[in-house]
């Protein structure tokens, strides 16, 4: 297996994009100094074109009027002015059949034919008579041959600049053809790398989570870059260090809890001995101590009793078990079994629920929306309405518990679903409570993938609103 870094993944990704645009901008520019290389011999070659059929032009102006001159004064001055043109005519006829792709065809060689033909024409001893005529003929030839070499270059110059542009049409669409590979090869390499480096960090991430939420049933596996599969197996060493801790720590609740209910049994059963005066009358401050011991051992049993049931609760939350929920009904029944208190407070609960059925864990909603409605019950006043109000919204279960009591202090808010801690505001009858209900229900919603919420009542409203939000499938 390729051992690869997260570093190094992350310079290997730059470097494949860095290398993708380099490759586009290489070629892109040798495309540009291929165009460029052309346009430049098109460039000289029609400009050496002009310039050697204008020079030919000249020069069959030159040979006109030499030739003419010398066959009037036979001079020979005259005739060597003539081989002297022809010298340089011959040069650029011969620049002209040199040009790349022979654009002029046979043209060059018929004007050499022409001249040399003239060249013998004069050099010969024939009476002037003779000559006349056929020199004539030979200029009126030189002359029609310059213009079938001025035009058949001019058709070349106009053709090749026709080429020239679609060469360059064509190498304009072929760059941005190779642009956009390069741009979309960098982009799907930028998307394979963030998917390579992405995933193993959300699953640490998820994995995280878990061990925050005391899931300790699952192993932590990392695939991606060596370093973070490293991560990953630190990751796992935690969890089932974690793992041997909450187990440690349940068998040292349960035993401690254990040894504390055996000798709380004995006080107990002594105290309701003195209580029923077995062992003899109590006097009035003999019976006032005993009253105090009963107090002081029924509320120390009710905390061994609230920490005992938290801690199964702790331990039964990692179990799931969904089931086809109405969720109208789950309200009904969380009712129905707090009936008899709501019957001696006096009180009214409204419930408020849409006729749909949702996969939920029953059991665990269920006792969560109990602990809230006992709390709403014990901090309401007599006679008040107490609303349960559930909604569906986006594949999520919202349930509300609205009381009138007098709500949750803005100190205490930060606080009141830890363990063990009540609000400062009083309720209006008498509690034993241990103040351990609220962290049950935020224990069962952690494991139901949901939460519950304090949600801060509207203006100056009374009571408390307490809201259960809960993933859930149709």
């Amino acid at each position: 297996m390729i051992r690869i870094s997260f570093r190094q993944s992350m310079l290997s990704g730059f470097m494949l994009i860095t290398l993708l645009l380099s490759w586009a901008a290489l070629r892109s520019w040798l495309e540009l100094e291929h165009f460029v290389e052309q346009s430049r011999r098109s460039s000289e070659q029609a400009l050496q074109l002009s310039s050697s059929i204008r020079e030919l032009a000249e020069r069959t102006v030159d040979l006109e009027r030499s030739s003419r001159q010398f066959i009037v004064l036979n001079d020979a001055a005259l005739l060597e002015r003539f081989d002297e043109n022809v010298t340089h005519s011959l040069e650029a006829v011969k620049r002209l059949e040199s040009a790349r792709d022979n654009p002029l065809g046979e043209l060059p060689g018929n004007w050499r034919q022409a001249v040399v033909q003239l060249s013998d024409s004069l050099h010969q001893s024939v009476p002037r008579a003779v000559r006349a005529p056929e020199l004539a003929s030979i200029l009126n030839r030189l002359s029609d041959l310059n213009a079938e070499l001025g035009l058949n270059a001019r058709r070349w110059i106009d053709e090749r600049r026709a080429t020239m542009l679609l060469e360059l049409e064509q190498s304009r669409q072929h760059l941005t053809r190779l642009v956009a590979v390069a741009v979309v090869g960098a982009f799907m390499v930028a998307l394979a790398m963030s998917w390579w480096l992405a995933r193993p960090i959300v699953c640490l991430e998820r994995s995280i989570e878990r061990l925050g939420q005391s899931r300790f049933d699952e192993p932590v596996s990392v695939h991606g870059p060596a370093d973070l599969r490293r991560v990953g197996r630190r990751l796992d060493w935690l969890r089932l260090r974690l793992s041997d801790l909450e187990s440690g720590r349940e068998r040292a609740l349960r035993h401690v809890s254990h040894e504390l209910k055996t000798p709380l049994t004995a006080l107990r059963e002594g105290i309701a001995l003195l209580q029923e005066e077995v062992v003899g009358s109590l006097q009035g401050a003999q019976q006032e101590v005993v009253d105090i011991l009963h107090h002081n051992v029924m509320a120390l049993q009710r905390d061994i009793e609230s920490l005992l049931r938290l801690n199964a609760v702790s331990f039964e939350a990692r179990r799931q078990s969904c089931h086809p929920l109405v969720l109208r009904k789950l309200l009904d029944d969380v009712v129905r079994g707090r009936e008899l208190q709501i019957q001696s407070r006096h009180l009214t609960v409204q419930c408020e629920a849409p006729a749909i059925t949702r996969l939920l864990d029953e059991e665990k909603l269920q006792v969560a929306l109990d602990n809230l409605l006992s709390n709403a019950i014990d901090f309401s006043p007599e006679g008040g309405v107490i609303r349960l109000e559930a909604a569906l919204i986006e594949n999520c279960i919202n349930i509300a518990c609205i009381d009138q009591g007098p709500g949750i202090a803005a100190e205490d808010a930060e606080r009141i679903f830890e363990p063990f801690v009540q609000g400062g505001r009083a309720s209006p009858t008498p509690r034993q409570g241990s103040g351990v209900g609220l962290s049950i229900v935020r224990e069962l919603m952690t494991a139901m993938g949901g939460r519950v919420l304090l949600v801060p009542c509207i203006g100056n409203a009374p009571g408390a609103i307490f809201r259960l939000e809960v993933p859930c499938a149709p």
